[in-house]
């Protein structure tokens, strides 16, 4: 419903209606069933006011729920990612000792 009501063809077809309303509602001769002030018009857009703000909150909500497991994902990928890259780091550092022991050892027997 929300995608619908946020949609440029809902704006038009609202337009529409609220041109058609007004003008079915002043034309002299034709049957007046909301005079001038349009006091039902105007309790359809608040109720339709209403409606869209609860439905602009549920999909806040739903955005935020969304966000906050996209963030959670993100965090372990990030824990994990540190865990990784710090056991690559020990091994680095495990692998450039040998190194400089082997070194050491060819420059003895050298």
């Amino acid at each position: 419903m929300r995608n619908s009501m946020g949609s440029w063809t809902f704006v038009i077809l609202f337009i529409v209606f609220m041109s058609a309303w007004a003008t079915l509602n002043s034309i002299a001769g034709f049957h007046h069933w909301d005079k001038y002030p349009f006091i039902l018009l105007n309790l359809f857009l608040s109720m339709l006011a209403a409606l869209q703000g609860a439905i602009l909150l549920i999909a806040a909500k739903r955005m935020d729920a969304i966000s906050a497991a996209m963030a959670e994902h993100d965090y372990q990928t990030n824990v994990q990612a540190k865990k990784e890259v710090e056991e690559l780091m020990e091994l680095n550092h495990e692998q450039l000792k040998r190194i400089e022991e082997l070194t050491a050892l060819i420059k003895a027997k050298s």
